[in-house]
């Protein structure tokens, strides 16, 4: 607390000058740190300070030059019959990591009235302004990666490309060979009208490269991958699983987060070149077998086709919808509530908001060519 509180209790009730002591009158007070945090002896409350509702008691920490475990249990020791009797606790002068583990092990169900601050961080935050925070953190974890400074493990990394990629291609290969042959048998009925049987190849290649192999694999992404995501970081967080990792030290962005979105970032675009292979293959078999195109020329006009941007666009799609997968799944597993019900929400919403975002950034993207010519 930056503002000073009465003058200090008299000789008789404080600890002398070095040592930790106690400060305020009424039902205002104030704990002052003092000593060595190795050797805490904290002294008992005094019997000036009324245990209820309506004292507040802060801290100052100022005196300290780093803290130690056992300072921890001691103050647990010292606030706990406070906390239960209504004393209303400010944290702000304690040091910083120690702040969250009192917090938490602290009588929550008994304790005072929250403070105003506290009151306001336990306030539900909107979705905006978390979606906001949760890509602060991911994009702060991913600056410390690539400085050599990120706890993520090369074992999960590889673990979360097994999970996300052989295992999602045979779905994959499935929806977009059935979508490339709905896209050739269409597209060959209105063609064959004008006898232009020839311009398959060209109606095929730049639907299913550039648009349809794209999105083909975030929605599969979206329902395979973004909900096993949102269910497995949920059941963490409903577990108390993420609390005890904070509480370790370890960051939960950069052990659960960095990896799911770093491997859907290696096998978004390989996904979305098999898809495109796959339709490629299936819309070629309906314009020889169906409507008597010649093999090499549908093969000719396919390459020429591929020779402009199409190739890319679609791969950068492809890797742009697997990262909003990745995030959507990510952060609605970090927020989900703490119960089964909680869990089975955040899944449903991690799909949901996965495919709203692909569309949003399939319409922006495709603008974006169009304005540039590619």
């Amino acid at each position: 607390m930056s503002h000073a509180l009465s003058s200090p209790l008299p000789p008789s009730d404080t600890a002398g000058a070095g040592q930790s002591r106690w400060e305020g009158e009424g039902q205002q007070w104030r704990l002052v740190l003092c000593g060595d945090p190795a050797a805490v002896d904290l002294p008992k409350p005094p019997t000036q300070l009324p245990v209820a509702e309506g004292t507040r008691l802060s801290f100052d920490s100022s005196a300290l030059s780093h803290w130690q475990p056992p300072l921890a249990g001691a103050l647990w020791q010292l606030l706990a019959p406070l906390a239960r009797g209504g004393v209303q606790l400010d944290f702000e002068g304690l040091p910083r990591g120690l702040q969250p583990l009192l917090k938490l092990s602290l009588p929550q169900g008994e304790v005072h009235k929250k403070s105003k601050a506290d009151a306001d961080e336990d306030a539900p935050e909107p979705e905006w302004r978390k979606t906001l925070i949760f890509i602060g953190d991911t994009l702060a974890a991913v600056g410390r990666l690539a400085r050599g400074r990120s706890a993520m493990r090369l074992s999960d990394w590889l673990w979360q490309i097994e999970q996300t990629g052989p295992r999602s291609l045979p779905i994959v290969l499935l929806v977009s060979s059935l979508v490339g042959l709905i896209v050739a048998y269409m597209g060959a009925e209105q063609l064959q009208r004008f006898g232009a049987q020839s311009f398959i190849a060209n109606l095929v290649t730049i639907g299913v490269v550039r648009e349809i192999a794209a999105l083909v694999v975030g929605i599969v992404l979206a329902g395979r991958v973004g909900a096993a995501f949102a269910a497995q970081i949920g059941s963490m967080r409903a577990g108390e699983e993420i609390d005890a990792l904070t509480t370790l030290g370890v960051n939960p962005v950069e052990h659960l987060v960095l990896p799911r979105m770093l491997a859907l970032l290696v096998t978004g675009p390989l996904l979305t070149l098999c898809a495109g292979i796959a339709g490629l293959a299936v819309g070629c078999a309906v314009a020889v077998g169906l409507y008597d195109v010649p093999a090499m020329a549908y093969l000719t006009t396919t390459r020429n086709a591929l020779e402009g941007w199409d190739l890319f666009v679609g791969l950068l799609k492809g890797s742009v919808y697997a990262m909003l997968v990745a995030l959507a799944g990510c952060r609605q597993g970090l927020n989900a509530g703490r119960s089964a019900q909680a869990v089975g929400e955040a899944t449903t919403a991690a799909v949901v908001q996965a495919i709203v975002w692909m569309v949003v950034a399939a319409s922006a993207l495709t603008v974006i060519f169009q304005r540039l010519g590619v």
